[in-house]
Protein backbone atom coordinates (compact mmCIF):
# COMPACT_ATOMS: atom_id res chain seq x y z
CA UNK A 1 0.00 0.00 0.00
CA UNK A 2 1.31 3.37 -1.12
CA UNK A 3 1.36 6.09 0.77
CA UNK A 4 -1.51 8.53 -1.22
CA UNK A 5 -3.89 5.35 -0.47
CA UNK A 6 -2.57 5.06 2.97
CA UNK A 7 -3.68 8.45 3.51
CA UNK A 8 -7.05 8.28 2.19
CA UNK A 9 -7.62 4.98 3.91
CA UNK A 10 -7.21 7.28 7.19
CA UNK A 11 -9.27 10.16 6.04
CA UNK A 12 -12.37 7.47 5.08
CA UNK A 13 -11.79 6.22 8.59
CA UNK A 14 -12.12 9.31 10.31
CA UNK A 15 -15.14 10.30 8.01
CA UNK A 16 -16.56 7.60 9.79
CA UNK A 17 -15.16 7.86 13.39
CA UNK A 18 -16.67 12.08 13.23
CA UNK A 19 -20.32 10.85 11.81
CA UNK A 20 -20.99 8.27 14.59
CA UNK A 21 -19.53 10.92 17.00
CA UNK A 22 -21.73 13.79 16.10
CA UNK A 23 -25.19 12.76 17.87
CA UNK A 24 -25.32 12.65 21.36
CA UNK A 25 -26.99 10.21 23.03
CA UNK A 26 -30.33 12.48 24.51
CA UNK A 27 -31.00 12.26 20.31
CA UNK A 28 -33.51 9.95 18.98
CA UNK A 29 -33.78 9.90 14.55
CA UNK A 30 -34.35 12.64 12.73
CA UNK A 31 -38.83 13.16 11.73
CA UNK A 32 -37.72 12.97 7.49
CA UNK A 33 -35.46 9.63 8.62
CA UNK A 34 -38.69 7.76 9.95
CA UNK A 35 -40.56 8.18 6.55
CA UNK A 36 -37.43 7.32 4.29
CA UNK A 37 -36.92 4.26 6.42
CA UNK A 38 -40.74 3.36 6.15
CA UNK A 39 -40.65 3.81 2.56
CA UNK A 40 -38.07 0.24 2.46
CA UNK A 41 -41.90 -1.01 3.65
CA UNK A 42 -43.61 -0.27 0.54
CA UNK A 43 -41.08 -0.53 -2.25
CA UNK A 44 -42.21 1.30 -5.62
CA UNK A 45 -41.26 3.18 -8.81
CA UNK A 46 -41.82 6.90 -7.16
CA UNK A 47 -43.41 8.76 -3.97
CA UNK A 48 -45.00 11.85 -3.57
CA UNK A 49 -42.10 13.51 -2.47
CA UNK A 50 -39.42 11.72 -3.62
CA UNK A 51 -37.95 9.22 -6.26
CA UNK A 52 -37.57 5.47 -5.11
CA UNK A 53 -33.53 4.97 -4.66
CA UNK A 54 -33.51 6.16 -0.98
CA UNK A 55 -36.47 3.10 -0.46
CA UNK A 56 -33.96 0.56 -1.33
CA UNK A 57 -31.34 1.55 0.71
CA UNK A 58 -33.79 1.50 3.27
CA UNK A 59 -34.77 -1.67 2.65
CA UNK A 60 -31.00 -2.72 3.04
CA UNK A 61 -31.28 -1.35 6.37
CA UNK A 62 -33.95 -3.35 7.28
CA UNK A 63 -32.62 -6.69 5.94
CA UNK A 64 -29.49 -5.77 8.38
CA UNK A 65 -31.49 -5.30 11.30
CA UNK A 66 -32.55 -1.80 10.64
CA UNK A 67 -30.66 -0.52 14.06
CA UNK A 68 -29.38 3.01 14.36
CA UNK A 69 -26.19 2.06 13.47
CA UNK A 70 -27.04 1.07 10.38
CA UNK A 71 -29.55 3.85 9.65
CA UNK A 72 -26.37 5.91 10.23
CA UNK A 73 -23.73 3.89 8.09
CA UNK A 74 -24.89 4.82 4.49
CA UNK A 75 -25.10 8.77 5.00
CA UNK A 76 -21.57 7.69 6.26
CA UNK A 77 -20.09 5.69 3.60
CA UNK A 78 -21.93 8.64 1.24
CA UNK A 79 -20.15 11.22 2.46
CA UNK A 80 -16.59 8.93 2.52
CA UNK A 81 -17.16 8.20 -0.79
CA UNK A 82 -16.97 12.05 -1.72
CA UNK A 83 -13.95 11.95 0.02
CA UNK A 84 -12.61 9.61 -2.36
CA UNK A 85 -14.14 10.79 -5.57
CA UNK A 86 -12.52 14.72 -4.77
CA UNK A 87 -9.41 12.33 -4.36
CA UNK A 88 -9.91 11.38 -7.91
CA UNK A 89 -10.82 14.52 -9.69
CA UNK A 90 -7.26 16.15 -8.03
CA UNK A 91 -5.45 13.02 -9.39
CA UNK A 92 -7.05 13.75 -12.86
CA UNK A 93 -6.33 17.34 -12.47
CA UNK A 94 -2.81 16.37 -12.10
CA UNK A 95 -2.80 17.39 -8.21
CA UNK A 96 0.04 16.26 -6.54
CA UNK A 97 -0.93 14.82 -2.64
CA UNK A 98 -0.78 17.95 -0.83
CA UNK A 99 -3.45 19.19 -3.22
CA UNK A 100 -5.35 15.99 -2.87
CA UNK A 101 -5.09 16.14 1.41
CA UNK A 102 -5.79 20.01 1.14
CA UNK A 103 -8.89 19.10 -1.03
CA UNK A 104 -10.07 15.67 1.32
CA UNK A 105 -10.18 17.59 4.50
CA UNK A 106 -11.47 20.81 2.68
CA UNK A 107 -14.68 17.96 2.08
CA UNK A 108 -14.39 16.32 5.00
CA UNK A 109 -14.70 19.41 7.77
CA UNK A 110 -17.70 21.04 6.00
CA UNK A 111 -21.36 21.23 6.10
CA UNK A 112 -21.13 17.54 4.93
CA UNK A 113 -20.51 16.34 8.12
CA UNK A 114 -23.84 17.25 8.88
CA UNK A 115 -25.67 16.33 5.56
CA UNK A 116 -24.14 13.22 6.32
CA UNK A 117 -25.56 12.70 9.86
CA UNK A 118 -29.28 12.39 8.16
CA UNK A 119 -30.50 8.82 6.70
CA UNK A 120 -31.95 11.36 3.44
CA UNK A 121 -31.75 11.31 -0.11
CA UNK A 122 -29.19 14.23 0.07
CA UNK A 123 -25.38 12.26 1.26
CA UNK A 124 -25.97 10.47 -2.42
CA UNK A 125 -27.18 13.02 -3.97
CA UNK A 126 -23.44 15.45 -3.67
CA UNK A 127 -22.08 11.84 -4.41
CA UNK A 128 -23.69 11.80 -7.64
CA UNK A 129 -23.15 15.38 -9.01
CA UNK A 130 -19.46 14.96 -8.02
CA UNK A 131 -19.26 11.89 -10.11
CA UNK A 132 -20.65 13.45 -12.95
CA UNK A 133 -18.60 16.18 -12.57
CA UNK A 134 -15.81 13.62 -12.50
CA UNK A 135 -16.61 11.91 -15.47
CA UNK A 136 -17.25 14.71 -17.37
CA UNK A 137 -13.51 16.03 -16.63
CA UNK A 138 -12.00 12.41 -17.68
CA UNK A 139 -14.26 13.32 -20.89
CA UNK A 140 -12.60 16.15 -21.45
CA UNK A 141 -9.21 14.76 -20.64
CA UNK A 142 -9.16 11.51 -22.88
CA UNK A 143 -12.39 11.89 -25.47
CA UNK A 144 -13.79 8.63 -24.59
CA UNK A 145 -16.61 8.29 -25.23
CA UNK A 146 -17.65 5.66 -22.07
CA UNK A 147 -17.23 8.52 -19.77
CA UNK A 148 -20.03 10.59 -21.17
CA UNK A 149 -22.20 6.73 -20.90
CA UNK A 150 -21.07 6.48 -17.31
CA UNK A 151 -22.11 9.94 -16.49
CA UNK A 152 -25.27 9.42 -18.02
CA UNK A 153 -25.54 5.94 -15.62
CA UNK A 154 -25.14 8.35 -12.76
CA UNK A 155 -27.36 11.07 -13.65
CA UNK A 156 -30.07 8.37 -13.76
CA UNK A 157 -29.20 6.91 -10.36
CA UNK A 158 -29.36 10.52 -9.15
CA UNK A 159 -32.35 11.61 -10.65
CA UNK A 160 -33.97 8.30 -8.69
CA UNK A 161 -32.41 9.62 -6.15
CA UNK A 162 -33.61 13.04 -6.02
CA UNK A 163 -34.77 15.60 -8.80
CA UNK A 164 -32.63 18.56 -7.62
CA UNK A 165 -30.05 17.08 -9.73
CA UNK A 166 -32.10 19.11 -12.52
CA UNK A 167 -30.88 22.00 -11.91
CA UNK A 168 -26.54 20.79 -12.17
CA UNK A 169 -27.99 19.43 -16.04
CA UNK A 170 -29.48 22.98 -16.63
CA UNK A 171 -26.70 24.72 -15.16
CA UNK A 172 -24.19 22.37 -16.95
CA UNK A 173 -25.69 22.61 -20.40
CA UNK A 174 -26.01 26.45 -20.62
CA UNK A 175 -22.49 27.23 -18.97
CA UNK A 176 -20.65 24.49 -22.07
CA UNK A 177 -23.26 26.88 -24.42
CA UNK A 178 -21.30 29.90 -23.59
CA UNK A 179 -17.73 27.81 -24.21
CA UNK A 180 -15.83 26.58 -26.86
CA UNK A 181 -16.31 23.24 -25.35
CA UNK A 182 -20.02 23.06 -27.11
CA UNK A 183 -18.35 21.33 -29.51
CA UNK A 184 -19.67 18.36 -26.99
CA UNK A 185 -23.20 18.80 -28.58
CA UNK A 186 -21.85 17.23 -32.50
CA UNK A 187 -20.46 14.37 -30.47
CA UNK A 188 -23.43 11.55 -31.79
CA UNK A 189 -23.06 9.49 -28.61
CA UNK A 190 -23.73 12.53 -26.12
CA UNK A 191 -27.50 11.79 -27.62
CA UNK A 192 -27.16 7.89 -26.76
CA UNK A 193 -26.22 8.54 -23.30
CA UNK A 194 -28.70 11.08 -22.85
CA UNK A 195 -30.93 8.12 -24.47
CA UNK A 196 -29.49 5.60 -21.87
CA UNK A 197 -29.90 8.18 -19.23
CA UNK A 198 -34.08 8.70 -19.89
CA UNK A 199 -34.10 4.86 -19.69
CA UNK A 200 -33.13 4.40 -16.53
CA UNK A 201 -35.44 7.70 -15.09
CA UNK A 202 -38.26 6.23 -17.00
CA UNK A 203 -39.80 3.72 -14.66
CA UNK A 204 -39.90 6.70 -12.27
CA UNK A 205 -41.80 9.14 -15.11
CA UNK A 206 -44.51 6.36 -15.73
CA UNK A 207 -45.33 6.32 -12.09
CA UNK A 208 -45.44 9.85 -11.76
CA UNK A 209 -47.53 9.78 -14.82
CA UNK A 210 -49.73 7.08 -13.06
CA UNK A 211 -50.28 9.25 -10.23
CA UNK A 212 -50.65 12.54 -11.64
CA UNK A 213 -47.38 13.90 -11.61
CA UNK A 214 -47.76 14.36 -7.51
CA UNK A 215 -43.71 15.87 -7.39
CA UNK A 216 -45.59 19.32 -8.99
CA UNK A 217 -48.05 19.33 -6.32
CA UNK A 218 -45.46 18.84 -3.57
CA UNK A 219 -43.07 21.79 -5.36
CA UNK A 220 -46.11 23.81 -5.04
CA UNK A 221 -46.75 23.04 -1.44
CA UNK A 222 -42.83 22.95 -0.34
CA UNK A 223 -42.91 26.84 -2.51
CA UNK A 224 -45.89 28.08 -0.29
CA UNK A 225 -45.00 26.86 3.10
CA UNK A 226 -41.20 26.95 2.91
CA UNK A 227 -39.15 28.33 0.51
CA UNK A 228 -41.86 31.51 0.84
CA UNK A 229 -39.73 32.19 3.99
CA UNK A 230 -36.31 31.61 1.76
CA UNK A 231 -34.60 34.74 2.32
CA UNK A 232 -31.70 35.15 -1.08
CA UNK A 233 -29.33 36.52 1.06
CA UNK A 234 -29.43 33.95 3.84
CA UNK A 235 -28.85 31.80 0.84
CA UNK A 236 -25.85 33.13 -0.31
CA UNK A 237 -24.20 33.50 3.28
CA UNK A 238 -25.32 30.25 4.03
CA UNK A 239 -22.68 29.01 0.59
CA UNK A 240 -20.27 30.51 2.67
CA UNK A 241 -20.98 29.47 6.33
CA UNK A 242 -21.11 25.40 4.55
CA UNK A 243 -17.85 25.73 3.64
CA UNK A 244 -16.29 28.08 5.93
CA UNK A 245 -12.88 26.40 6.44
CA UNK A 246 -12.68 26.08 2.36
CA UNK A 247 -13.60 29.46 1.20
CA UNK A 248 -9.98 30.13 0.25
CA UNK A 249 -9.68 26.96 -1.90
CA UNK A 250 -12.90 27.51 -3.44
CA UNK A 251 -12.11 31.26 -4.72
CA UNK A 252 -8.63 29.70 -5.46
CA UNK A 253 -10.31 27.18 -7.29
CA UNK A 254 -13.03 30.11 -9.72
CA UNK A 255 -10.05 32.21 -9.91
CA UNK A 256 -7.99 29.21 -11.60
CA UNK A 257 -11.05 28.67 -14.09
CA UNK A 258 -11.16 32.12 -15.17
CA UNK A 259 -7.39 32.97 -15.12
CA UNK A 260 -5.00 29.85 -15.34
CA UNK A 261 -4.07 28.96 -18.86
CA UNK A 262 -3.99 25.51 -17.44
CA UNK A 263 -7.36 25.16 -16.45
CA UNK A 264 -8.46 26.79 -19.81
CA UNK A 265 -10.85 23.41 -21.35
CA UNK A 266 -12.34 23.58 -17.54
CA UNK A 267 -13.50 27.26 -18.17
CA UNK A 268 -17.24 26.48 -18.66
CA UNK A 269 -17.26 24.79 -14.99
CA UNK A 270 -16.86 28.67 -13.40
CA UNK A 271 -19.76 29.22 -15.93
CA UNK A 272 -21.90 26.09 -14.56
CA UNK A 273 -21.50 27.50 -10.92
CA UNK A 274 -23.03 31.01 -11.87
CA UNK A 275 -25.65 29.48 -13.65
CA UNK A 276 -26.59 26.90 -11.04
CA UNK A 277 -26.43 29.23 -8.44
CA UNK A 278 -28.52 31.74 -10.65
CA UNK A 279 -31.35 28.85 -11.01
CA UNK A 280 -31.58 28.30 -7.25
CA UNK A 281 -32.04 31.60 -6.38
CA UNK A 282 -34.98 32.49 -8.86
CA UNK A 283 -36.28 29.94 -7.47
CA UNK A 284 -35.58 30.69 -3.72
CA UNK A 285 -34.39 27.42 -3.15
CA UNK A 286 -33.44 26.38 -0.08
CA UNK A 287 -29.90 26.76 0.93
CA UNK A 288 -28.45 23.37 1.11
CA UNK A 289 -30.31 22.08 -2.08
CA UNK A 290 -26.90 23.27 -4.01
CA UNK A 291 -24.57 21.75 -1.63
CA UNK A 292 -23.46 18.92 -4.52
CA UNK A 293 -21.76 22.10 -6.36
CA UNK A 294 -18.75 22.43 -4.27
CA UNK A 295 -16.99 18.91 -4.32
CA UNK A 296 -15.32 20.00 -8.03
CA UNK A 297 -14.98 23.43 -6.96
CA UNK A 298 -12.70 22.39 -3.83
CA UNK A 299 -11.19 19.93 -6.24
CA UNK A 300 -10.10 22.67 -8.85
CA UNK A 301 -8.60 25.44 -6.06
CA UNK A 302 -6.93 22.51 -4.29
CA UNK A 303 -4.92 21.72 -7.76
CA UNK A 304 -3.99 25.33 -8.06
CA UNK A 305 -2.51 25.71 -4.72
CA UNK A 306 -0.79 22.94 -4.63
CA UNK A 307 1.23 24.24 -8.13
CA UNK A 308 1.16 27.94 -6.20
CA UNK A 309 2.73 26.44 -2.64
CA UNK A 310 4.85 24.17 -4.65
CA UNK A 311 8.11 25.87 -4.42
CA UNK A 312 10.53 28.07 -2.14
CA UNK A 313 8.86 29.56 0.82
CA UNK A 314 5.68 28.73 0.13
CA UNK A 315 6.09 25.78 0.88
CA UNK A 316 5.22 26.59 4.79
CA UNK A 317 1.46 27.53 3.65
CA UNK A 318 0.72 23.79 2.75
CA UNK A 319 0.28 22.49 6.31
CA UNK A 320 -1.33 26.03 7.32
CA UNK A 321 -3.61 25.35 4.81
CA UNK A 322 -4.62 22.26 5.58
CA UNK A 323 -5.33 23.10 9.36
CA UNK A 324 -7.46 26.07 8.14
CA UNK A 325 -10.60 23.68 7.50
CA UNK A 326 -9.84 22.20 11.16
CA UNK A 327 -9.41 25.33 13.08
CA UNK A 328 -12.44 27.20 11.31
CA UNK A 329 -14.40 24.07 11.63
CA UNK A 330 -14.03 24.17 15.77
CA UNK A 331 -16.66 26.71 16.36
CA UNK A 332 -19.22 25.26 14.18
CA UNK A 333 -18.38 21.66 15.79
CA UNK A 334 -19.84 23.29 19.28
CA UNK A 335 -23.15 24.73 17.72
CA UNK A 336 -24.23 22.80 14.27
CA UNK A 337 -24.57 18.84 15.22
CA UNK A 338 -26.79 17.78 18.09
CA UNK A 339 -23.99 16.72 20.41
CA UNK A 340 -24.99 19.34 23.22
CA UNK A 341 -27.85 18.40 25.55
CA UNK A 342 -31.06 20.36 24.88
CA UNK A 343 -30.75 21.64 28.29
CA UNK A 344 -26.96 22.81 27.57
CA UNK A 345 -28.30 24.62 24.31
CA UNK A 346 -31.44 26.76 26.14
CA UNK A 347 -29.00 28.01 28.46
CA UNK A 348 -26.82 29.18 25.40
CA UNK A 349 -29.38 30.59 23.03
CA UNK A 350 -26.74 33.16 21.50
CA UNK A 351 -24.00 30.80 20.47
CA UNK A 352 -26.81 29.14 17.99
CA UNK A 353 -28.44 32.39 17.47
CA UNK A 354 -25.70 34.38 15.82
CA UNK A 355 -25.54 31.52 13.07
CA UNK A 356 -29.01 31.65 12.62
CA UNK A 357 -29.73 28.31 13.55
CA UNK A 358 -32.80 28.99 15.67
CA UNK A 359 -34.79 30.16 13.08
CA UNK A 360 -36.89 27.59 11.75
CA UNK A 361 -38.51 26.71 8.41
CA UNK A 362 -41.63 29.46 9.94
CA UNK A 363 -39.07 32.15 9.47
CA UNK A 364 -39.22 32.43 13.56
CA UNK A 365 -36.22 31.43 16.43
CA UNK A 366 -37.18 28.90 18.92
CA UNK A 367 -35.23 27.56 21.79
CA UNK A 368 -33.74 24.62 19.50
CA UNK A 369 -32.50 24.43 15.86
CA UNK A 370 -35.53 22.43 14.07
CA UNK A 371 -33.43 19.72 13.04
CA UNK A 372 -32.67 18.91 16.64
CA UNK A 373 -36.10 19.19 18.27
CA UNK A 374 -37.01 17.15 15.33
CA UNK A 375 -34.90 14.60 17.04
CA UNK A 376 -37.07 14.28 20.69
CA UNK A 377 -39.85 12.37 21.47
CA UNK A 378 -40.51 9.95 18.71
CA UNK A 379 -39.68 6.89 21.45
CA UNK A 380 -41.91 8.25 24.13
CA UNK A 381 -44.35 8.60 21.60
CA UNK A 382 -44.13 5.27 20.26
CA UNK A 383 -44.45 3.37 23.66
CA UNK A 384 -47.48 5.25 24.73
CA UNK A 385 -49.13 4.14 21.39
CA UNK A 386 -48.02 0.65 21.97
CA UNK A 387 -49.20 0.38 25.39
CA UNK A 388 -52.81 1.80 24.46
CA UNK A 389 -52.55 -0.66 21.23
CA UNK A 390 -51.90 -3.59 24.00
CA UNK A 391 -55.30 -2.82 25.49
CA UNK A 392 -57.74 -3.39 22.56
CA UNK A 393 -58.53 -7.04 22.49
CA UNK A 394 -58.49 -7.27 18.85
CA UNK A 395 -55.70 -5.11 17.71
CA UNK A 396 -56.05 -6.00 14.14
CA UNK A 397 -59.45 -3.87 14.26
CA UNK A 398 -57.31 -0.99 15.53
CA UNK A 399 -56.33 1.96 12.97
CA UNK A 400 -53.45 4.29 14.73
CA UNK A 401 -54.15 7.25 12.72
CA UNK A 402 -51.25 10.19 12.94
CA UNK A 403 -51.43 13.77 11.99
CA UNK A 404 -48.29 13.33 9.95
CA UNK A 405 -44.99 11.34 8.61
CA UNK A 406 -43.13 11.67 11.47
CA UNK A 407 -45.16 10.51 14.20
CA UNK A 408 -46.42 7.54 11.82
CA UNK A 409 -42.62 6.58 11.16
CA UNK A 410 -41.61 6.83 14.29
CA UNK A 411 -44.86 4.86 15.77
CA UNK A 412 -43.35 2.43 13.21
CA UNK A 413 -39.91 2.47 13.73
CA UNK A 414 -39.76 1.83 17.45
CA UNK A 415 -43.21 -0.27 18.01
CA UNK A 416 -43.07 -3.55 19.83
CA UNK A 417 -46.61 -4.41 18.78
CA UNK A 418 -46.63 -4.68 15.35
CA UNK A 419 -48.74 -1.45 14.45
CA UNK A 420 -48.64 0.16 10.81
CA UNK A 421 -49.24 3.28 11.47
CA UNK A 422 -50.47 5.71 9.03
CA UNK A 423 -51.52 9.49 8.03
CA UNK A 424 -53.24 11.48 5.71
CA UNK A 425 -49.76 13.12 4.72
CA UNK A 426 -46.79 11.81 2.60
CA UNK A 427 -46.57 8.71 1.44
CA UNK A 428 -49.06 7.30 4.34
CA UNK A 429 -51.76 8.00 1.96
CA UNK A 430 -51.13 5.76 0.27
CA UNK A 431 -50.33 2.87 2.48
CA UNK A 432 -53.78 2.38 4.60
CA UNK A 433 -54.58 -1.05 5.03
CA UNK A 434 -58.38 -1.33 3.89
CA UNK A 435 -58.47 -4.89 3.83
CA UNK A 436 -59.47 -4.68 7.46
CA UNK A 437 -62.42 -3.56 9.04
CA UNK A 438 -61.58 -1.36 11.41
CA UNK A 439 -63.94 -1.21 15.16
CA UNK A 440 -61.29 1.56 17.05
CA UNK A 441 -59.19 4.15 16.49
CA UNK A 442 -56.19 5.78 18.47
CA UNK A 443 -55.94 8.84 17.17
CA UNK A 444 -52.34 10.83 17.06
CA UNK A 445 -53.05 14.68 17.27
CA UNK A 446 -50.31 17.70 17.18
CA UNK A 447 -50.85 19.92 20.08
CA UNK A 448 -54.35 21.45 20.12
CA UNK A 449 -57.44 21.74 22.22
CA UNK A 450 -58.55 18.56 23.77
CA UNK A 451 -61.84 18.61 24.35
CA UNK A 452 -61.91 19.68 20.32
CA UNK A 453 -60.90 16.13 18.83
CA UNK A 454 -62.81 14.55 21.62
CA UNK A 455 -66.42 16.68 20.72
CA UNK A 456 -65.04 15.99 17.02
CA UNK A 457 -64.41 12.56 17.08
CA UNK A 458 -66.03 11.18 20.09
CA UNK A 459 -69.94 10.76 18.81
CA UNK A 460 -68.97 8.20 16.41
CA UNK A 461 -67.83 6.07 18.93
CA UNK A 462 -68.97 4.17 21.79
CA UNK A 463 -65.96 5.62 24.26
CA UNK A 464 -63.71 8.06 23.66
CA UNK A 465 -60.93 9.47 26.06
CA UNK A 466 -56.91 11.08 26.60
CA UNK A 467 -54.87 8.44 27.11
CA UNK A 468 -51.38 10.65 26.63
CA UNK A 469 -49.37 13.11 25.49
CA UNK A 470 -45.71 14.63 24.18
CA UNK A 471 -44.46 15.75 27.70
CA UNK A 472 -41.01 16.38 26.41
CA UNK A 473 -40.89 20.02 26.19
CA UNK A 474 -37.86 20.15 23.86
CA UNK A 475 -39.74 18.03 21.39
CA UNK A 476 -40.80 19.76 18.34
CA UNK A 477 -43.80 17.41 19.15
CA UNK A 478 -44.35 18.59 22.58
CA UNK A 479 -47.68 18.34 23.49
CA UNK A 480 -49.01 15.80 20.69
CA UNK A 481 -52.14 14.02 21.97
CA UNK A 482 -52.93 10.32 21.79
CA UNK A 483 -56.97 9.78 21.84
CA UNK A 484 -58.34 6.20 22.00
CA UNK A 485 -62.05 5.67 20.72
CA UNK A 486 -63.43 2.46 20.80
CA UNK A 487 -66.46 0.27 19.12
CA UNK A 488 -66.91 2.38 16.30
CA UNK A 489 -70.81 3.40 15.63
CA UNK A 490 -70.29 4.18 11.64
CA UNK A 491 -68.34 2.36 9.23
CA UNK A 492 -64.99 3.86 9.94
CA UNK A 493 -63.34 2.13 6.48
CA UNK A 494 -65.92 4.17 4.49
CA UNK A 495 -64.61 7.80 6.16
CA UNK A 496 -61.27 6.65 5.31
CA UNK A 497 -61.87 5.98 1.44
CA UNK A 498 -63.87 9.39 1.55
CA UNK A 499 -60.95 11.19 3.20
CA UNK A 500 -57.98 10.00 1.05
CA UNK A 501 -60.07 10.57 -2.20
CA UNK A 502 -60.31 14.01 -1.08
CA UNK A 503 -56.91 14.42 -0.08
CA UNK A 504 -55.98 12.74 -3.48
CA UNK A 505 -57.96 15.26 -5.46
CA UNK A 506 -55.85 17.76 -4.15
CA UNK A 507 -53.03 16.37 -6.15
Amino acid sequence: MNKNTLILLLLIVAKFALQYSLIGPGYELHRDEYLHLDQGNHLAWGYLSVPPVNSWWAWIIKMLGGSVFWVKFFPALFGALTIVVVWKIIAELKGNLFAQVLGATGVLFSVFLRVNMLFQPTSLEVVCWAMIYYFLIKYLNTEKVKWLYFGAIVFGIGFLNKYNIAFLFFGLISAILLTKQKKVFLQPHLYWAGILALLIISPNIVWQYNHNFPVIHHMKELSERQLVNVDRLDFLKAQVLFFIGSVIVIVAGFYALLFDKRFEKYRFFFWAYVMTIALFLFFKAKDYYAIGLYPVYIAFGSVFLGYLFEKGWKRFLQPVSILIPVILFVPLYYVAFPNKSPGYIVGHQEEYRKFGLLRWEDGKDHSLPQDFADMQGWRELAQKVDREYAQFPVSENTLVLCDNYGQAGAINYYTEKGIRAVSFSADYINWFDLGKKYTNLIRVKGSSEEGAELKETGPYFESSETVGLITNTFAREHGTTIFSFRKAKVDINEKIKKEIEHEKNEY
